[in-house]
């Protein structure tokens, strides 16, 4: 018995002796962890609000590890623009399904004459398919880059859709440039035409004769629809261009923060662009008959320009009057 209790004073300082030393432990970690100086900390809250620091190289925005706008580009990017933007595309074609089955195409309410009046000249309607041919390489590489993974890679997996995106970016970043240089030309060749008049209100009210009954309103050359789809080119291939543009070369110090906002407006434009331009191509194709005829042969039918451009109709007639029949278009 003497034994044991002459022990209990030792075990007993053994243990507040590890209690203290674990307590003494657990005190310092919470000191050093709430310690502002501690290096670690300072350098990773550095990190997190995105604070400069040292590099050798001078380019822009080396100096920053983590960029936290970057994770707010890559939301907007996948979620906003990239799950919205193929329903866009889906209610506008189903919209124009249904116009088409309602309405139907405009038709000609006289047998043609025989008689060809030339439309647009063998160097406009280069300049017009040259862009037209880009506006759809670019329109089909943009959508599938930006929704390539959500409905490309389901179909055709991972090792197909990754070499066809990677041949797309690279006639994407290409093709740009080519498709500006279109919209330029097309600019200089019509800009003439497409100057807003009054009488294009009345086009406005009926849709060109579409919708309602009544007198169609009197077109020149150009209608008002035609009018609002040049312009639409101007403004949207505008934004595209110069955005497509600091995307395409990143060689003027533009900062990561640019070019990201730069893509999140290059994306939401351009799908809004094409989905117009499905107007255009319908209006051009099945919409109106004889319309396909004039931009592929450059000549209209007498009938198709007296029902559609009567305006233009009555100035071509009053040029040719005298002329001998070779010599009229």
């Amino acid at each position: 018995m003497t034994t044991k209790s002459s022990n209990l004073p030792v075990r007993r300082l053994v243990i507040m002796a590890v209690l203290l030393s674990l307590l003494g432990g657990v005190m310092s970690y919470q000191v050093v962890g709430s310690d502002p100086s501690n290096p670690r900390a300072n350098v990773w809250r550095a990190v997190r609000d995105g604070l400069p620091a040292y590099t050798s190289t001078p380019a822009q925005g080396h100096t920053v590890l983590i960029q936290n706008s970057g994770e707010n580009w890559r939301e907007i990017r996948n979620g906003l623009v990239a799950r919205f933007s193929p329903w866009i595309i889906v209610l506008a074609l189903a919209g124009m399904a249904v116009f088409y089955r309602t309405v139907g195409p405009e038709k000609l309410t006289r047998p043609r004459s025989g008689v060809k009046i030339v439309r647009f000249t063998l160097r406009e309607r280069i300049v017009h398919w040259y862009t037209a041919a880009l506006f759809i390489v670019m329109a089909v590489t943009g959508l599938s880059l930006l929704l390539g993974r959500y409905l490309l890679i389901p179909v055709f997996g991972h090792w197909l859709t990754s070499g066809y995106l990677e041949a797309a970016k690279v006639l994407h970043n290409y093709g740009g440039p080519l498709l500006l240089i279109g919209f330029l030309l097309e600019f200089i060749l019509w800009v003439r035409f497409n100057i807003p008049e009054k009488i294009d209100l009345a086009w406005f009210k009926t849709m060109g004769g579409m919708i309602g009954h009544g007198t169609p309103p009197h077109i020149g050359r150009v209608n008002a629809g035609e009018k609002g789809w040049f312009w639409l080119i101007f403004i949207f291939g505008s934004a595209v261009g110069i955005t497509g543009v600091l995307l395409d070369f990143p060689i003027w110090n533009q900062s990561r923060f640019t070019m990201q906002v730069a893509h999140i407006i290059h994306a939401s434009v351009a799908v809004i662009f094409v989905t117009v331009s499905f107007g255009h191509i319908y209006m051009g194709t099945l919409g109106v008959e004889g319309a396909f005829e004039a931009m592929w042969t450059g000549s209209v039918d007498a009938v198709w320009a007296q029902q559609n451009h009567d305006l233009w109709y009555e100035e071509m007639t009053r040029e040719n009057a005298g002329k001998p029949d070779s010599e009229t278009p």
